[in-house]
């Protein structure tokens, strides 16, 4: 039994050995196939330009099932909402609600003082967009709410008393997109502009110009003004809200929901506050009146939109960008789909009615999106559950907050704003990670804390677009060599068992060859081959024109020396010989040098018309003229990475080809996508001298070609072309 049991794993590991080496055998592919050029290619697939849909036609065609179709396309409610799962998702969503509903009461309340609003502006900014972004979005976990960055870009055109037209009216959707990441790398100084701006102005007096650094010096200037009240106020409830934020944080595991701390001390502070009367006694000021009832929608003043376009571009690049890119997260961790474009218009609506209706822009919002997540939301009928719960305080208990301090709206402003600000440690990672991005980081956090929340965001993109350029004009160029026993060709740089083939050199560039560095692509390709290929081409015709001229001169001697041969006067004609021979001896010395120079050759002879014969004589190889030749005889050019070609590239590629041929070395292609192919085409770039059977399949493909044909035939279709 111990015999047996001792055989049994040695049995299974032998088992399992001779598995893994009948799975390796498996692994290992044998194929024979002709050596395929572009022609060949072509021929044996088929290859045709794909046919072309014109997009317009179907947006043209009208019926009743294409109108259905776009209804559904355009309103996502009435495509989930019959679906829904009650339950599986109602009691989450119902939990879910209610939660974000708690957050967004003194969230909105904060963000309409900072935006220099009525706070009762902010009610409804959580009421309108939510709702109309229940019908129309596509994203099922966002909260749809004001962000921390979108107050700062929020400033009304003049001091409102929660009637009238402001400039707040006009928000509509715009499409744009822009980078996610560089719109985060500005949050960092937004909240500090945040913290700043809480502490310094009254929001009606708040300007677009404050950057950080004057922020800053104006919380120090005005120090000595502050109320002891209204500090210990702020202070008291911060400590609250950081204290059960940590609960949350230690209890997340064990509680359904997170403990309402904002709520409870929106609460408390209103309940403080009337019965000390904080008000009359310490001068704290309250947030006021707050109408009871929904307001009537009021048209945007039209005498303001051309003020407002700037300001409404940066808030709609900013809003976009956040929500797209936090339900996109989402998505992609639930598994669904995210469409952008409704996206854009369920934003757009959402702003534009929201509008209207005398409120200012909104978002995604980060923490409330988390809550919703986190509580068990599945839908957006969490997002209208918030909305109907917002809608009871507007119409009934919105009153009760006549005396909440806005000192404690102040402090859930600085406390929420632990996110933002912890964005400051993303510097140690991205030095690690991708120190280009790190660089993004940098410039959009001194531009934003320099100039503005919004001039520092087109800094960035800018920057980003130009950062973009700068690196594709800096790709990693190397020369491929043949791992052995492999048809893959890798760096030799970086691959020690990769070595170059002998008499051919394989160059390829990890980004597309376009205007921007198509000079850069041809100067390294020249550089990496190790031949000084301008130099040669100019010694060479140096060289050509002096045997050029030493042709001229001798047929000029020998025409002047038959017309003396045929002369009647003997005496003349002796003076003349005489004084002939002598020209002679002299170009005998003069051809000795040429000679010596060009190994020793002996020039043919030239037609009567001082033309170069059309057969290209032996003494114009390099060989002939004495110059060095290139250890190389083929050059392949790896064009795998290119997605595009233009003018500028297709002009750089015939440049090469003409120049290496200049130096006897032809010039192969691989690896073209087929896109590349037809731009090629359609740039007249192949003609007689560069045909397709220079573009190759493969690397491996051109590599085989050149071994097998090492110096180019003059019949064959890769013969080196006479310039």
């Amino acid at each position: 039994m111990g015999l047996a049991d001792a055989s049994g794993p040695r049995d299974t590991q032998a088992l399992l050995s001779a598995t893994q080496a009948m799975d390796l055998r498996r692994r290992d592919y044998h194929m024979e196939r002709p050596l395929l050029n572009q022609e060949h290619l072509e021929e044996l697939g088929r290859w045709g330009s794909a046919p072309r849909t014109h997009q317009w036609r179907t947006w043209l065609q009208c019926s009743r099932a294409r109108a259905y179709a776009l209804l559904l396309q355009h309103l996502p409610v009435l495509v989930w909402l019959p679906r829904y799962p009650v339950r599986d998702w109602l009691l989450g969503d119902l939990l879910s609600g209610l939660s974000v509903a708690i957050m967004q009461l003194p969230q909105g309340l904060a963000y309409a003082l900072l935006a220099g609003l009525p706070p009762v502006f902010g009610l409804y900014s959580s009421f309108y967009p939510v709702f109309i972004y229940f019908l129309f979005g596509t994203s099922r976990h966002i909260s749809v709410a004001t962000p921390g960055p979108l107050p700062l870009l929020t400033a009304p055109g003049r001091p409102t008393g929660g009637a009238g037209p402001d400039p707040l009216r006009l928000r509509g959707h715009l499409p744009v997109r822009t980078s996610c990441p560089r719109l985060y790398h500005s949050c960092s100084c937004a909240g500090l502009r945040l913290t700043a701006q809480v502490c310094v102005w009254p929001p009606s007096e708040q300007p677009l110009w404050a950057t950080v650094p004057h922020l800053l010096l104006e919380v120090c200037w005005k120090l000595p003004q502050s109320k002891v009240g209204t500090v210990v106020t702020a202070a008291v409830a911060g400590v609250v809200l950081v204290v059960v934020k940590l609960l949350n944080d230690k209890l997340q595991q064990q509680l359904p929901m997170p403990i309402p701390g904002e709520l409870l001390t929106l609460i408390g502070a209103t309940g403080i506050s009337y019965g000390m009367g904080l008000k009359h006694r310490f001068e704290v000021d309250v947030v006021g009146n707050i109408p009871a009832g929904l307001v009537p929608p009021v048209a945007p003043n039209t005498q303001l939109f051309s003020k407002l376009v700037g300001s409404a571009f940066t808030i709609a690049v900013v809003g976009f960008a956040i929500a797209i890119s936090l339900g996109k997260i989402f998505a992609l961790r639930h598994g669904y789909r995210v469409d952008s474009n409704q996206e854009l218009v369920a934003l757009g609506l959402s702003n534009l009615i929201g509008g209207i209706f005398q409120c200012f822009p909104v978002s995604c919002s980060m923490s409330r999106s988390l809550v919703q997540e986190s509580t068990g939301g599945n839908s957006q009928v969490a997002g209208a559950i918030s909305s109907l719960f917002i809608l009871l305080i507007i119409v009934k208990l919105g009153e009760l907050f006549h005396d909440l301090p806005k000192a404690v709206l102040a402090a859930i402003i600085i406390v929420n704003l632990k996110g933002m600000l912890r964005q400051l440690s993303d510097m140690r990672s991205l030095w690690k990670a991708n120190r280009a991005d790190l660089l993004i980081w940098l410039v959009t956090f001194t531009a934003t804390i320099l100039l503005n929340l919004d001039l520092g965001l087109v800094v960035a993109v800018i920057f980003s677009l130009l950062l973009v350029v700068v690196r594709t004009q800096m790709p990693h160029y190397s020369v491929l060599g043949q791992v052995p026993d492999t048809d893959i060709y890798r760096d030799v740089a970086e691959y020690s068992e990769a070595k170059e083939v002998r008499g051919v050199k394989v160059f390829r560039s990890s980004a597309t060859v376009y205007f921007a560095n198509a000079e850069f692509y041809s100067d390294a390709l020249k550089q990496r081959c190790g031949v000084d290929v301008d130099f040669l081409i100019s010694q060479k015709k140096k060289l050509l024109k002096k045997q050029e001229q030493l042709k001229l001169k001798q047929l000029q001697k020998e025409e002047k020396l038959r017309k003396q041969a045929a002369s009647p006067k003997g005496a003349s004609v002796s003076i003349n010989v005489n004084t002939s021979l002598e020209d002679m001896r002299s170009n005998n010395v003069e051809d000795c040098k040429m000679m010596q120079v060009s190994s020793g050759d002996k020039m043919e002879d030239a037609t009567a018309n001082g033309q170069e014969d059309s057969k290209a004589p032996d003494g114009s190889t390099l060989k002939a003229l004495g110059l060095p030749q290139p250890d190389f005889h083929s050059l392949i050019l790896d064009l795998g990475a290119l997605s595009f070609v233009d003018t500028v590239c297709l002009k750089s590629l015939k440049n090469i080809f003409h120049d290496f041929r200049e130096i006897e070395v032809e010039v192969y292609m691989a690896a073209c996508h087929s896109p590349v192919v037809s731009q090629l085409e359609a740039g007249h770039f192949f003609d007689a001298s560069i045909t397709k059977k220079h573009l190759f399949a493969s690397v491996h493909d051109a590599v085989t070609f050149a071994l097998q044909h090492p110096r180019p035939v003059p019949d064959s279709p890769v013969s080196v072309t006479r310039l």
